[in-house]
């Protein structure tokens, strides 16, 4: 079967920074299938969006896994719907295996997510993080699916070089590392060694745990992010009490076709 994909950049203005993502508008549903296409594509996300009836239904999937929710892959799906299914719509909902109604819109020149913004809970095991990313932190949580370890400035965040193999064996996704940025609100990096990406480059779900704990230390609603890997990437955050809006741009790579048995 010939299947269109693309390939696109998230939370950038420019090719070759920012995330990169596929997207694949199919009726593929099966499960061994989408992780082959993913691994194949070898990007940090394959997203697959399949259309019920008047509604979409997507999953996310990782190198070596599937991700519970991907914000980078979901912008960029969002792009091609606005671009190449229906021009003229203003908003995309897609519902996924654990979030409903999952709603991405235009405004402006950007495209927003919204998502549901994360529950954070005080951590205690700083010997075992200082083990995994050579530091100490000041503060550890725990979200939904990650850690998040404040450390004392953008410099240490930039100087960062964590040990993938310890961080393999944290009970989590990953580990999301921040602190206040020089010429933004705040910025971090992420590292999800489990799923098959050491760093990945822009984290739209990250910053479901990221935003809320950055909103109440700064007194902010409307805060100004940046991840700092080496593709990079700029967040337009907004925070509303147990929402998130992440917005940003997207480039568009590349359009093919994949040549599947299904």
């Amino acid at each position: 079967m010939k299947i269109p994909i693309y390939y696109l950049d998230a939370f950038t203005d420019q090719l070759f920074s920012g995330n990169p993502a596929a997207v694949i508008f199919s009726d593929i549903d099966d499960s061994t299938l989408m992780q082959n296409i993913a691994a194949e594509n070898n990007l940090s996300e394959t997203a697959f969006i399949k259309k019920n009836n008047d509604s979409y239904f997507i999953r996310w999937f990782a190198p070596k896994c599937e991700i519970d929710l991907c914000g980078h892959a979901t912008l960029a799906s969002a792009y091609v719907y606005f671009k190449y299914i229906d021009t003229n719509s203003s908003k995309f909902i897609v519902n996924s295996k654990k979030y409903k109604n999952l709603c991405v819109t235009k405004e402006s020149n950007l495209l927003f997510i919204d998502f549901p913004a994360d529950n954070l809970v005080i951590q205690n095991n700083f010997d075992a993080i200082e083990k995994m990313i050579g530091i100490r932190p000041l503060e550890i949580f725990k979200g939904r699916d990650d850690y998040l370890v404040i450390l004392d400035s953008q410099k240490t965040i930039e100087n960062l070089s964590p040990d993938f193999a310890k961080l393999r064996h944290l009970n989590s996704r990953g580990l999301i590392v921040t602190s206040l940025g020089n010429d933004c609100d705040f910025v971090s990096r992420c590292f999800f060694p489990k799923t098959g990406v050491d760093e990945d480059p822009v984290t739209g779900s990250a910053h479901t745990s990221l935003v809320p704990y950055w909103a109440k230390i700064q007194r902010k609603k409307t805060l100004l992010a940046k991840q700092l890997s080496s593709r990079g990437g700029q967040l337009y955050c907004k925070y509303n009490e147990n929402r998130v809006q992440i917005g940003g741009n997207v480039c568009e790579y590349m359009k093919g076709h994949i040549f599947v048995k299904t």
